[in-house]
């Protein structure tokens, strides 16, 4: 099939024409996970170990630190079968901590660590959210809660070292914003919640990391404007025409940052979540999902760095501490080939514009709503419970074989280099035309999904890369529809809820059969690079070393 030519460019690599900038690699910079306890699973630990090796991840966060599974904080001896006895103080205990961290660190990963949830014997409110019964109250005491927090890191101090541990990051909470569920309190009490815990943090040592407010998504009304939301103020936003002309900002960033500054409050970095979708109440009540266009990540970083430029905080490092296509564990768009083009897209295009932008999550071992049914449900992971490798898996690890030095940008993929060792690298995508500005959506079923797949057209990919070594092999993967795409194949079989050993070897297999060749450079020393790529697909292009 010949597609739509990308315009053709030259590129040469031994000479004076090169203009070279850096690439950072945000999407491996941190990754997500479900909560701390899942860590101790074997399953997720293997996938873990995987996705460090081959996705290079250097950060990890996820929820749950002082949740009551975790049992660091104990006010009383638990009892068994005999009386729950009360402890004179309260004590802290980390030798389920200490399993998880010690592994994450074993892997030559570092935590991101988000300070939350609260204990049930701390809480003010014990209503729960999740499957997994978190508590998103502020603290019935204050002082236990910083006592909490630095008697934590103290012992972090004690068992990895000062110096290992100022290389994390500390973020205060998780979504205090969506009131009642994650934060039971004002927007007052979180950001005073925020500056007692950072003034806890900092009087152990001044240089470790402290931030916030790890708010969800931007919105386009004043719901969060008070110290509650107002669901009424979203009654517009749901019956807009056109969501995406509506004047999208950062919820709470603002406030938060006038209010630490007014109080010479620290703020490290700043954090928040940037899913490219909104949940508005209509005049009626009813819920409305609304997607965002394809860009709206790009437009949003790019808004949050002036809003920080022009703050108090200017030199204030930005992590995105939570991304993905959408927040629903059960968006069956997750599994697919169109999520692994979507993110490609999105990460290429905002890699100079955060320090981070952690992708939520690695793998679909994944409690918050329980269990998924079936092993493609529509889970945040990259793989799948049984550590089936999505496409957004593969699409990871073309953009993870990048090198460090940008050669050469397009509207549709990248070529770069190694600065270690000369080794040219590229990743190329289709997008296709017919979507325009439109980002993937959602899907509450498979099927549904499967209409991205008549969009088109092809696109016909062609650069010269000069001043190569003859000889010098060059891979090609190549990620679509017929290759891959472990979901479809998932469908064809009849959407097994639970596949037999066998079936569960065959996806695996369909999972890994990308399209794969191998290019050698002429004696001309120029790599010609013509490819028809199909919508949707990723072409991952690496020198062989």
């Amino acid at each position: 099939m010949t597609g739509i030519r990308a315009s053709a460019s030259r590129i040469r690599i031994d000479g004076e024409s090169r203009e070279e900038r850096a690439l950072p690699h945000l999407w491996s910079e941190c990754v997500g996970a479900g909560r701390a306890n899942e860590a101790l699973r074997a399953d997720w630990q293997r996938q873990f170990a995987e996705a460090v090796d081959l996705l290079g991840f250097r950060y990890l966060r996820f929820h749950g630190l002082f949740h009551d599974d975790m049992f660091v904080y104990r006010e009383s001896d638990g009892g068994g079968f005999g009386p729950n006895t009360p402890l004179p103080a309260p004590v802290h205990t980390f030798s389920y901590v200490d399993k998880v961290f010690d592994f994450i660190l074993e892997c030559g990963v570092r935590p991101f660590v988000e300070l939350g949830f609260m204990p049930r014997e701390l809480a003010t409110v014990t209503e729960t959210l999740f499957w997994w019964g978190a508590h998103g109250s502020p603290p019935k005491d204050m002082d236990r809660w910083t006592e909490l927090v630095a008697k934590t890191i103290e012992h972090w101090i004690d068992r990895y070292g000062r110096a290992e541990v100022r290389q994390w990051r500390f973020e205060v909470w998780n979504e205090p914003n969506l009131v009642p569920h994650f934060w039971t309190g004002t927007k007052t009490e979180y950001f005073e919640l925020y500056a007692r815990t950072v003034e806890a943090v900092k009087r152990i040592d001044p240089e470790l990391k402290v931030g916030g407010p790890s708010t969800s998504v931007f919105v386009p009304d004043d719901r969060y404007e008070g110290e509650y939301e107002d669901r009424s103020k979203t009654h517009a936003t749901a019956a807009a025409p056109d969501v995406d002309a509506l004047d999208w900002r950062p919820v709470w960033i603002e406030e938060f940052l006038a209010w630490c500054a007014e109080r010479e409050v620290p703020v490290d970095f700043v954090s928040t979540h940037l899913y490219p979708t909104d949940y508005a109440f209509g005049a009626d009540g009813t819920g409305v999902q609304l997607s965002r266009y394809a860009d709206a990540t790009f437009d949003d970083l790019t808004l949050l760095r002036k809003l920080l430029a022009d703050s108090a905080y200017p030199e204030a490092e930005v992590h995105i501490t939570e991304w993905s296509s959408s927040p629903s564990s059960r968006d069956r768009m997750h599994d697919t080939l169109f999520a692994a083009t979507f993110i490609t897209r999105s990460y290429l295009r905002c890699a100079a514009l955060a320090d981070s932008v952690s992708y939520w999550a690695f793998t679909d071992v994944f409690e918050e709503g329980g269990a998924g049914i079936g092993p493609f449900h529509g889970g945040f992971g990259l793989v799948n419970e049984n550590g089936i490798h999505k496409p957004t898996f593969h699409a990871m690890r073309m953009l993870e074989r990048l090198g460090d030095r940008l050669l050469l940008t397009t509207p549709h993929g990248v070529v770069s280099r190694d600065s270690r060792t000369s080794a040219v690298s590229a990743v190329f995508f289709n997008y296709p035309d017919e979507m325009g500005a439109k980002a993937i959506g959602s899907a509450n079923s498979y099927p549904q999904t499967r209409a991205l797949a008549e969009k088109g057209p092809g696109r016909r990919i062609g650069h010269a890369i000069e001043g190569l070594a003859p000889g010098t092999v060059f891979l090609v993967e190549i990620l679509d529809w017929e290759h891959g795409n472990v979901a479809e194949a998932w469908y064809e079989l009849g959407s097994p809820i639970n596949p037999t050993r066998e079936e569960n070897r065959h996806l695996g297999t369909v999972a890994d059969a990308l399209l794969r060749y191998t290019l050698i450079v002429p004696e001309s020393g120029v790599l010609e690079l013509d490819v028809d790529l199909p919508p949707w697909a990723v072409m991952s292009l690496r020198q062989s070393t």
